[in-house]
């Protein structure tokens, strides 16, 4: 399926990254283109601008204790298909409040058990509502293997989501596997230049960045966010827009990331968290943990807003 928009990075760069048909079966080798334990109440919001003076607020139909503070919302759902059903909901709000605004929608994704809690879009009412076609797709972080490859966060995304919803084929920005990781990362990070150069990438006005629009952010049972790891020095990595690892503490070793500049300069940003074995993270990152050392999402912001979409096991330690 051809794409208008196949050629721009191309023009650029012969390797250059590109968006990529997801509804193409072939997988070309080259790619132009985060105190008190809470109780969940269903009908209570909880609102505070300080975690150990809360405010209970009677709601109609809250489905989450909820608590803000400045540019942070967290929400404690009693399940994780609660949770998939709010996450629908504010993706779906903010596509239409950028469509409207700007008529594109950056969106970033992560792996792991994001795309499944993604499982409501592709649904009613917003299979059929959200402009897809309007909707631009990029990933935080990504494994340097083959797109076909079980670990490949690509192949993740298209089968459990991309492949479900009609996005337009060359809005789908997916990194060049037949490069290295360094090379990725380079390839990576031209081609998000050029699209804030041609206005599809928002600009910061706070520090020049590209500012996308959302991302849909997971977090691993260490506190890491995309391929940022504890103690790894990619944390502090301040000059790079992408960046790349080849020894990540959890298999396969070599990957491309975002930095966290550029994380931090989204507009908004969710993190999306569940289950038991992440508690721990999510208490030193929302709670009063004494531990001295922060975790890479405890390092997250979001020029607007970072919304914690938590179910009650990962926020058991709260």
């Amino acid at each position: 399926m051809a794409s208008t928009s196949i050629t721009f990075c191309n023009a650029l760069r012969t390797l250059s990254c590109s968006p990529r048909s997801i509804f193409n079966t072939q997988l070309h080798a080259l790619q132009l283109i985060r105190s008190s334990r809470p109780i969940v109440f269903r009908s209570v919001s909880v609102i505070a601008t300080d975690p150990s003076k809360f405010k209970c607020v009677r709601t109609k139909a809250s489905m989450a204790e909820t608590s803000t503070d400045n540019k942070k919302k967290v929400q404690v759902f009693d399940s994780e298909e609660d949770l998939a059903v709010s996450l629908a909901k504010y993706t779906a709000d903010l596509s239409e409040k950028f469509c409207k605004e700007r008529g594109s929608f950056t969106v970033v994704l992560s792996g792991g058990s994001l795309i499944k809690s993604l499982r409501k879009l592709v649904d009613q009412p917003y299979v059929d509502s959200i402009e897809w076609e309007k909707w631009h797709v990029f990933w935080v972080d990504e494994r340097v293997v083959p797109k076909d490859h079980e670990d490949s966060n690509y192949k993740l995304a298209f089968d459990g989501f991309l492949s479900k919803v009609p996005i337009t084929p060359g809005n789908v920005y997916s990194i060049n596997d037949s490069l290295s990781a360094e090379g990725a990362a380079e390839d990576y990070e031209i081609c998000l230049k050029h699209l804030v150069k041609s206005n599809i990438i928002d600009v910061s006005p706070a520090t020049g960045l590209p500012k996308f629009d959302l991302m849909l952010l997971g977090m691993g049972p260490d506190g890491h966010v995309a391929s940022l790891f504890p103690g790894h020095p990619l944390v502090n990595e301040k000059e790079k827009w992408v960046t790349f690892i080849k020894d990540s503490p959890k298999p396969p070793p070599e990957r491309i990331t975002f930095t966290f500049p550029v994380i931090n300069s989204s507009a908004y940003n969710a993190l999306v968290v569940c289950g038991a074995g992440k508690a721990g993270p999510v208490q030193a990152a929302l709670g009063n943990s004494q531990n001295s050392d922060k975790l890479p999402v405890q390092m997250v912001s979001a020029e607007v807003e970072l919304a914690w979409f938590l179910d009650k096991d990962a926020a058991s330690k709260l």
